[in-house]
């Protein structure tokens, strides 16, 4: 069943991670992965609530749902979309990439090839473009089944609500900062770091300019969730 629960306006799914890969190969549309820095943004509740499939991506929108009395365990972005692609490899479908710089797009694509040596990799181009209807009519000819986006938030999320409506029979991804891991340029955190979800952390300590962004976003969201659950509407 597609049960999804509210939080701080935002509607987001509460599959397990085998059951949005499941559902996700049954649809199309937008995946939106959501974090509570993209929350902390008003204007991008419409397309997100509009988006067929809402994982909850980040260790804070896990804690946000288990404090308003919800268990659904984080589905990490970057994970799910290795794992379609892998599905897209398994069904002979083909897949288009669009975002982060030149060079980082065409070495992810690269070591996508060689990790995935029957994948289709039928379009890809970075994310520099101002022409979005450029890049929609030459995605649109190749037809793939699956494109992910890696424009930043909210700006891959803007162009997928934008991109669907033009091409109904793909499954678009926002995947954030995930070419820069899988061209080699960003090292991901360590597995030890993955498992107590705390990713951000060893993110924030390789990247310290990073810390502004994390904070006071995370803590403020968290306030937020607990004002939600404790103060009644319009106090």
């Amino acid at each position: 069943m597609n049960e999804k629960v509210e939080l701080l306006g935002y509607k987001i799914n509460t599959f397990s991670f085998d059951e949005a890969v499941e559902y996700a190969n049954s649809i199309s549309g937008q995946v939106v992965t959501i974090n509570p820095e993209m929350m902390s943004n008003p204007d991008t509740v419409d397309i997100v609530n509009s988006a067929e499939l809402v994982i909850p991506d980040g260790i804070g929108v896990e804690l946000g749902l288990r404090i308003i009395g919800h268990k659904v365990r984080r589905i990490a972005g970057i994970e799910f979309a290795h794992r379609m692609i892998a599905e897209a490899e398994k069904n002979r479908q083909s897949i288009a990439l669009i975002g982060a710089k030149p060079e980082v797009v065409e070495k992810a694509k690269e070591n996508l090839q060689k990790e995935f040596p029957n994948l289709y990799i039928t379009y890809s181009h970075d994310g520099y473009f101002k022409d979005d209807d450029k890049i929609l009519n030459e995605v649109k000819i190749r037809q793939p089944r699956l494109v992910l986006c890696a424009l930043g938030s909210p700006r891959q999320e803007e162009f997928i609500y934008k991109a669907k409506k033009e091409m109904p029979d793909s499954l678009f991804i926002g995947v954030g900062g995930s070419f820069d891991v899988w061209s080699g340029m960003v090292e991901r955190a360590p597995e030890i770091y993955q498992k107590l979800c705390i990713e951000w952390l060893y993110r924030t300590l390789k990247e310290p300019k990073r810390f502004k962004r994390i904070f006071p976003t995370l803590p403020l969201f968290v306030l937020r969730v607990l004002r939600e659950k404790f103060i009644p509407k319009g106090v």
